[in-house]
């Protein structure tokens, strides 16, 4: 979320996301919206039980031992993406059991995004979600009604109500789970936390192309299937005019750079030249 990681929870956050990416790619709305609450169930079981977190953040503890743990508590409840994301984060490195539930809510929120995506609504739903953030900080009553413990049912028909019919179902599935899973958070700041995790997914579906010379429509559209087929999703592009470049092309998405501009070829090259001299 929101939280810097340190140590090791900072790259182990790297490992759980790229995890996610495969659970996700090629994946339909419905599968990956059903990862997401199979994401919120797991974290919410290791939110309320402080002794199993440290079970399964114990570095003493061996991969398989962690591994059967995960399998004797959700083996019966969770699907086998969600299963292999659980058991993948319990054998990865972390710098506090908290972090495990942080990590499984981003995780969540990131699947029900690529849900949205796989819809071509993932625009819809982060306007959605601003609207109603500001709906419910525009409003007393109705941000104290959310707020109270409890009353999972009542808060629930009020996001519906707030949402409205014509609302996106992803909208209203992460604004519920929000409101009855503060956790300690002010309402604002676990929208904070939530408006971080759709980012950091659109940030995986963006691809950031540099190009010497404007591309036609069909350089365009074949690019954009090469990346939706590479990343399994639908990806968008953002196209940059750089002479820099001098020719070829650079593409940077999610963690990845993938650069076949000219420039980038010709310094490789002075390196290799570089390198033999010495």
């Amino acid at each position: 979320m929101r939280a810097h990681f340190g140590g090791s929870s900072r790259q182990s956050l790297q490992a759980a996301r790229a995890t996610l990416d495969a659970a996700v790619k090629g994946s339909t709305t419905q599968a990956a919206s059903a990862l997401c609450s199979e994401l919120f169930f797991a974290g919410d079981v290791l939110a309320g039980s402080i002794s199993v977190r440290r079970a399964l953040t114990d570095p003493s503890r061996t991969e398989s031992a962690k591994a059967t743990l995960v399998s004797d508590l959700f083996s019966k409840t969770l699907g086998a993406a969600a299963l292999a994301v659980v058991t993948n984060i319990s054998s990865l490195r972390w710098s506090s059991s908290g972090d495990l539930v942080l990590v499984l809510e981003q995780l969540a929120i990131e699947a029900e995004a690529s849900a949205a995506n796989i819809a071509n609504e993932l625009d819809r739903v982060e306007e959605e979600f601003f609207t109603t953030s500001l709906a419910i900080g525009d409003s007393f009553e109705l941000r104290k009604a959310l707020i109270t413990a409890g009353a999972i049912e009542a808060k629930s028909a009020l996001v519906a109500d707030l949402i409205g019919k014509s609302g996106s179902p992803s909208t209203a599935k992460l604004v519920t789970h929000l409101v009855n899973n503060l956790r300690g958070r002010s309402i604002e700041s676990a929208f904070a936390d939530y408006f971080f995790a759709l980012a950091a997914r659109r940030d995986r579906v963006i691809a950031h192309v540099r190009v010497v010379a404007e591309m036609t429509q069909a350089q365009r559209d074949r690019l954009v299937a090469a990346l939706t087929k590479h990343v399994g999703q639908p990806v968008r592009v953002n196209i940059e005019i750089d002479p820099s470049v001098i020719g070829g092309v650079s593409i940077k998405f999610a963690d990845e750079v993938v650069d076949g501009s000219i420039s980038h070829r010709l310094a490789g090259a002075g390196r290799s030249l570089v390198g033999q001299k010495n």
